[in-house]
């Protein structure tokens, strides 16, 4: 009897991960992308305007992202992802023109709260204490209802942290997404929460070694490979329709269903997906920024809400960016690098520039779209789902994916 063959349907991190996994294990794998190179959301490529590499999009991951730190340790890359060796936050105020840098200790006893020079300013001890409330909200509720979204520490701290990671205005996103975040990163200490980015790009350390890992392991991938139509026979998914091309599957075969979720509702009848998106905003101004600038900076009272050093350009980002959607692209290059010049102090005019605006990066946080992600299983044995949208139980990260893609490698070893 031949082996066992494992379709990955989508090379998005998801399921570039699934692939890594079951790769790791032995398992023969074919890995099928519609698209003509992997990464989905989170890759790298040439801009012509810019004249250089630039990522699609800023993602940032932390320290205490485990299943993210894994699949790098694994492919080989641990190494291309860079930080600070202590969790530091550098903001800039740009209404009060205030500077503070944010420096969680390491450990999980959070003595940093009680020294004014590591705190938010404006800010008190006890008032870290009112986070508990949204750590034991019930998971439906929307944040509004589980804490207080006002003063200085929700406007300094919580709004932009929360934001970022949900990419929805917080106070109407899910707690309990709220709550799995904060769980896994600030409350567990410094060394949980190191911002982390891509220094060369989201392909150079996330992207490209999982494809040579794969093919030096056997796996096949295929690009320009859009799954038309998937044909079920009782319990099982018994083929692939690719339109010119369709594979019919053996008893033994499985399939991992990584791809956006308007695609799996067309493939899959009857699977509930999230059906409301938030966009995310990016700009890339090409210039060499200046000696000292953080890896990441956090802007508030400002459209920027986060700055990327990297080395010969400088990035922003702006999440639930929907309002930005239709300002036209030369008021949104000015306006934004008005702020930027703000912060980091370069006296320079604006520089060569790109705006990347992504209309439906993320699934909307909300609670009621919270509920509508599928579990990884299926009612099909030989079919499972992976992506950021499906039941991680956090929002739409990087890690997100990456868990729903070794969640998706798990079940089809169970099954298999």
């Amino acid at each position: 009897m031949p082996n066992p063959v494992i379709h990955v349907i989508g090379a998005g991190l998801a399921g570039l991960a699934a692939a890594v996994r079951l790769t790791a294990a032995g398992a023969k794998v074919v890995v099928h992308e519609a698209a003509g190179q992997a990464g989905g959301r989170c890759r790298s490529y040439h801009d012509p305007t810019l004249g250089a590499m630039i990522d699609n999009g800023n993602h940032l991951v932390l320290s205490g992202n485990h299943a993210t730190l894994a699949y790098l340790r694994t492919i080989g890359a641990e190494h291309w992802l860079i930080g600070p060796a202590v969790a530091e936050f550098p903001f800039v105020d740009l209404a009060t023109q205030e500077r503070w840098t944010l420096r969680p200790n390491g450990g999980r006893l959070p003595w940093w709260i009680f020294s004014p020079g590591r705190r938010v300013p404006g800010t008190r001890a006890i008032d870290y204490l009112g986070i508990a409330r949204l750590l034991w909200a019930r998971p439906a509720q929307p944040i509004a209802a589980a804490m207080n979204c006002s003063g200085p520490i929700y406007d300094r701290l919580w709004r932009p942290f929360l934001l970022a990671a949900l990419n929805t205005e917080p106070r109407e996103a899910a707690a309990g997404l709220a709550a799995a975040v904060i769980r896994e990163t600030l409350l567990k200490g410094g060394r949980a929460c190191r911002p982390l980015i891509a220094r060369d790009g989201l392909s150079g350390a996330l992207v490209d070694p999982a494809l040579r890992f794969l093919a030096a392991r056997g796996a096949a991938i295929h690009f320009g490979h859009r799954l038309r139509a998937l044909a079920f026979e009782g319990r099982r998914a018994e083929a692939l329709d690719f339109g010119e091309e369709a594979m019919e599957l053996a008893p033994q075969d499985a399939v991992v269903l990584a791809v956006p979720p308007p695609v799996a509702a067309s493939l899959i009848p009857g699977l509930s997906t999230p059906t409301e998106f938030r966009s995310i905003l990016n700009a890339h101004f090409r210039l060499r920024p200046p000696a000292g600038l953080a890896a990441i900076t956090g802007v508030l009272n400002g459209t920027v809400e986060w700055i990327f050093s990297f080395p010969e350009r400088i990035s922003i980002t702006v999440s639930s960016a929907d309002r930005l959607l239709e300002v036209p692209r030369e008021t949104l290059a000015r306006d934004l690098w008005r702020e930027v010049a703000t912060v980091t102090g370069i006296a320079e005019a604006l520089p060569p520039w790109q705006i990347v605006r992504e209309r439906r990066a993320t699934f909307a946080a909300l609670p009621a779209e919270n509920r509508k992600r599928p579990a990884a299983a299926t009612a099909w044995e030989n079919l499972v789902l992976a992506g950021d949208w499906t039941a991680t139980g956090l929002p739409a990260t990087i890690e997100g994916a990456i868990r729903s893609g070794d969640r998706a490698a798990k079940l089809v070893g169970r099954r298999g």
